[in-house]
């Protein structure tokens, strides 16, 4: 069942959350050093075998712990409700789930192609097939049910916990990679999840200048078990990009409820132009031109009764995406933008806006990904108003 408690991140857990590690400075220093002094033999130190890598009293070699990235762990468990460990990137994360789980086979669908693409790489390093079999087929002990909620690119949400259910029947676990639903928008523990990740270079990163990735367990046995396969893979994170990490984990709680606040008016604003046809205009939105806005906002509920909203409880996802009527359009429209950059990725404070198949050929030639950040809603609707004007125009003839 549902946790009662409210879909809230305390300001105070971001700000003060690693207080308890004891350091003395404010704002943390970038430390470059790869390796740290060792204690004399006779002094009165923890011994290297006894050291805890999840609180540590003094540092050995960056691979294994640095002040900055620990801080930053410390942080994202609390906020997550779980045991947090970072990696290098998102995918980093993703290869790292799949050798502690270890899956016969993965039930997934859809979702990101770079999560796909790691499958692969994972089935060569252990030499074998790995079946890949759809979310609602029947699963079986040993299988792995890997659900990507709200869905890249389009923002759609799938139910957490009909599937922790499902794979749990079986002695399954289930891999939640909610990246485009961090705190406080979903807590996929509270749901039925046994792993929650993040490409913390989106949301936890929040600037479009790190490259993160998240993984968080229930129990601290399992963080130790993925501490100890992170020091042997080589896949923490840089001493710069923890601390880009930490700095930005202060201002989630602003940017976050903002970013969901506007992207969700922003989608139920676009929608009203695939009411319209071509010579028609609401509010400035020219019709004929969009065919199609998904965002979990818009679903309802469900056959199965799944309501989103209630997953969602702290507010809808800030990316999502529309279909528009021909495939030029969704290939000139980034470039009409003025208000969004025209580039890949999501969860900055700026908006971004992407011709999806320029990135993922498998996508709908005429999908174009929308990242809402952090600027005032009638500027980005002003600038969707110009823009699809704009491409919708017929073009000269050279």
């Amino acid at each position: 069942m549902v946790s009662e408690l409210k879909p809230v991140i305390r300001a105070i857990d971001l700000i003060h959350g690693d207080a308890e590690l004891g350091a003395q400075e404010v704002a943390p220093s970038i430390s470059v050093s790869t390796t740290f002094r060792a204690p004399h033999p006779e002094s009165d130190v923890v011994p290297l075998s006894e050291l805890d890598p999840r609180n540590p009293t003094r540092h050995v070699y960056a691979r294994y712990t640095q002040q900055v990235s620990t801080r930053a762990e410390h942080i994202l468990s609390k906020i997550n409700e779980g045991f947090a460990l970072t990696y290098a990137s998102g995918l980093a994360a993703s290869y790292a789930a799949l050798v502690f789980y270890q899956p016969k086979r993965i039930a997934i669908g859809g979702g990101y192609f770079g999560v796909h693409a790691t499958i692969e790489v994972y089935k060569k390093t252990r030499g074998i097939n790995i079946d890949l079999i759809g979310l609602d087929d029947e699963f079986q002990p040993g299988d792995l049910c890997w659900l990507e909620t709200p869905l890249n690119p389009t923002g759609e949400s799938r139910d957490i916990q009909y599937y922790a259910d499902k794979i749990h029947k079986t002695g399954g676990k289930l891999v939640v990679d909610s990246t485009f639903g961090p705190p406080p928008l979903q807590y996929p523990f509270r749901l039925g999840a046994d792993c929650v990740l993040h490409s913390g270079t989106k949301y936890f990163g929040g600037h479009s200048d790190l490259l993160c990735g998240v993984l968080i367990v229930k129990t601290l046995d399992e963080w130790r078990t993925l501490h100890s396969d992170r020091t042997y893979l080589g896949s923490m994170m840089g001493s710069l990009e923890a601390w880009l990490l930490l700095r930005s984990l202060r201002t989630l709680h602003l940017r976050v409820p903002r970013q969901s606040e506007t992207a969700t008016a922003l989608a139920k604003w676009l929608q009203k132009g695939t009411k319209l046809s071509q010579g028609e205009s609401f509010d400035g939105l020219p019709g004929g031109v969009i065919a199609h806005v998904w965002h979990s906002s818009l679903q309802g509920v469900d056959s199965r009764g799944f309501d989103p909203a209630k997953q969602m409880s702290g507010g809808w996802n800030a990316t999502f995406a529309i279909l528009l009527v021909k495939p030029e359009y969704a290939e000139r429209l980034p470039h009409a933008m003025q208000a969004f950059v025209p580039a890949t990725s999501l969860g900055g404070v700026e908006s971004l806006i992407e011709y999806r198949h320029q990135t993922d050929p498998g996508s709908d030639k005429r999908l174009v990904r929308i990242s809402v950040g952090v600027e005032d809603l009638d500027d980005l609707k002003d600038d969707f108003r110009k823009a699809l004007k704009e491409v919708s125009l017929p073009r000269a003839k050279l």
